[in-house]
C-alpha cells in the first residue's frame, strides 16, 4: 500500500488531486466546529442524548452522518442531506418527466445544468425548512435548559417568535448546507472520488472515537463490577466488523462475465478475423447508493417529526420509522431494493450496449443481435440485480438485529455494521479504484495488484 502511495504523489495531476480533496475536507470538518451564532455549542451537546427522548436513536444516526456537527448545533448540522434529498426528489422527477428526457438525451450537457440548477433550489428550499425546524428545536430545548440560547436574541420578538433567532439560525444553516455542497461538487469535478459521499464518510469517520470510548465505558474496566457489554460482545462485533467489510466488497466488487464473440476485430490499423471476449455485469451496479438514498429518504420525515416534537401526527410517524424499530428496518430494506434497481435502471443503457456491439460485429453466443440482444441483456442484469438488492439489505440490517438481540447501543452497532460501515468500505472503494485508473494510465501498478513500478 505504501508503494503504491508513492507513486500516487509521484503523479503531478493525481498529487494535486489528492490534495484539493483533503484541503476541501478538512474545510468540511472545520465547519463543524463552528456553531450557529448564539447558541452554545458546548451546553447543547451534554444535553443533546437526555433531550432527544423518545427520538434518541434517530438524532444519533443523523449526528453519525453529520460527523457530529448536529448535537454541537453548528453550522453545518444538516450536513449533505437536503442535498441528496433533493437528488432523490430530481431523479424521480425526470423518469416521470418525459419533456426533460428528451431533453437530456438530446442535449446531454444542457440537460443536466438545467438537472443541476434545480437541484440546487430544491436544496435551498429543504434546508431553509430543516433549518427552521431546527431553530424550533434548538427553543425546546432551551426552555428545559436555559442557556442554550442567547438570551439576547430571544428578546428581539415579533406576535411571541423570537425571529431574530430563527433568522440567524436558517441563514447561518442554509449557507452551511450550500457550502458542503459546493465542496462536494468541487471534489467531484477537481479532486479524487465523489464529493458528497467522502464528506459523508469523514463524518462517520470523525465519529471513531467517540463509539471506542463509548465501547470502553460499557466494558467498565475501571471497576471490578461488570460492565454493560462484556468482552464476547466485543468480540461479536469484532466478528460483524470483518463479515461486513469482506461481504461488501464482494458484492460492489463481484460482476457476471456476459461472453462475446466476434465477427471481425479492428486491433489497431489492422482488422482481423473473429476473437472473444466479455461484458462484466455487476452484481451491485449502483454500489452503496442506494444505502445513502435510503437512509436520507427516511431520515428526512423522521427528522422533522422528531423536530417537531410528540402529540400529532408527525411525531407519531417519526416514531413509527424510528431507527432500530421493525417498521424502520422494513422500510429501510424496501427502499434499498427500490434504489437499487431505479439507479441501475437510469445508468445501465442496455439499448447502447447492444448496437455498439452490432457495430463493432459483436455478438453472444446463441443471441442474434439488435433487439434480442437487449432483451437479455435487460433480463441477465434484473436477475443479478435482485441478489445484489438483497445481500445489500441483508448486510445494511443485519448488525442492528443482532445489536437488539445482544442489547448493543445503537451508536455502536451504526458504526462498527450496517448503514455506516457499507457507506465507509463502498466509498473508500471507489475512491481506490479512481486513484488505480490514475496509476494504470501512467503505467505504475495500482492497488488491486502486486508488483514493481514499471517504467514510463
Amino acid at each position: 500500500m505504501l508503494h503504491e502511495l508513492r507513486n500516487a504523489i509521484k503523479i503531478p495531476e493525481l498529487k494535486e488531486k489528492i490534495i484539493f480533496t483533503v484541503l476541501m475536507l478538512v474545510i468540511c470538518r472545520i465547519g463543524g466546529f463552528i456553531p450557529v451564532p448564539g447558541i452554545n455549542g458546548e451546553i447543547a451537546i451534554g444535553f443533546f442524548k437526555q433531550a432527544a427522548g423518545g427520538a434518541q436513536n434517530l438524532f444519533q444516526m443523523v449526528d453519525i452522518f453529520s460527523g457530529g456537527a448536529f448535537s454541537q448545533m453548528t453550522v453545518v448540522a444538516l450536513g449533505v442531506m437536503p442535498y441528496i434529498s433533493a437528488s432523490i426528489i430530481m431523479q424521480l422527477v425526470v423518469a416521470l418527466w418525459p419533456s426533460l428526457q428528451r431533453e437530456v438525451r438530446e442535449n446531454a450537457e444542457m440537460g443536466r445544468r438545467k438537472i443541476n440548477k434545480m437541484t440546487r433550489g430544491l436544496t435551498v428550499a429543504l434546508s431553509f425548512l430543516q433549518s427552521a425546524m431546527f431553530a424550533k428545536y434548538a427553543l425546546q430545548l432551551n426552555l428545559a435548559r436555559p442557556g442554550i440560547v442567547a438570551g439576547e436574541l430571544l428578546d428581539v420578538q415579533a406576535f411571541g417568535t423570537p425571529w431574530l433567532f430563527y433568522l440567524i439560525t436558517i441563514t447561518a444553516m442554509t449557507t452551511g448546507t450550500m457550502l458542503l455542497m459546493w465542496i462536494g461538487e468541487q471534489i467531484t469535478e477537481r479532486g479524487i472520488g465523489n464529493g458528497m459521499s467522502l464528506i459523508i464518510t469523514v463524518g462517520i469517520l470523525s465519529q471513531l472515537p467517540s463509539a471506542m470510548g463509548m465501547i470502553m465505558q460499557q466494558l467498565n474496566l475501571d471497576s471490578q463490577e461488570p460492565g454493560q457489554m462484556s468482552f464476547a460482545t466485543v468480540l461479536v462485533l469484532v466478528g460483524i466488523f470483518v463479515v461486513v467489510t469482506i461481504a461488501t466488497i464482494m458484492i460492489i466488487q463481484g460482476h457476471r462475465r456476459i461472453p462475446l464473440q466476434y465477427a471481425r476485430r479492428v486491433v489497431g490499423r489492422k482488422e482481423v478475423q473473429g476473437g472473444t471476449s466479455y461484458i462484466p455485469l455487476k452484481v451491485n451496479y449502483a454500489g452503496v447508493i442506494p444505502v445513502i438514498f435510503a437512509s436520507s429518504l427516511l431520515m428526512f420525515p423522521a427528522t422533522i417529526g422528531g423536530l417537531v416534537g410528540t402529540g400529532n401526527w408527525v411525531g407519531e410517524m417519526a416514531s413509527w420509522i424510528s431507527p432500530g424499530s421493525t417498521s424502520y428496518m422494513v422500510l429501510f430494506v424496501l427502499l434499498i431494493l427500490f434504489f437499487t434497481y431505479f439507479w441501475t435502471a437510469t445508468q445501465f443503457r442496455p439499448d447502447q450496449i447492444a448496437s455498439d456491439m452490432k457495430k463493432n460485429g459483436a455478438f453472444i453466443p446463441g443471441i442474434r443481435q439488435g433487439k434480442p440482444t437487449q432483451e437479455y441483456l435487460e433480463a441477465t442484469m434484473n436477475r443479478i440485480t435482485l441478489l445484489g438488492a438483497v445481500f445489500l439489505a441483508l448486510i445494511a440490517i443485519l448488525p442492528s438485529i443482532i445489536g437488539r438481540f445482544l442489547a448493543i447501543p445503537q451508536s455502536i452497532s451504526y458504526f462498527f455494521g450496517g448503514t455506516a460501515l457499507l457507506i465507509l468500505v463502498g466509498v473508500v472503494l471507489d475512491t481506490m479504484k479512481q486513484v488505480e485508473s490514475h496509476l494504470l494510465m501512467k503505467r505504475y501498478d495500482g492497488f488491486m495488484k502486486s508488483g514493481k513500478m514499471r517504467g514510463r
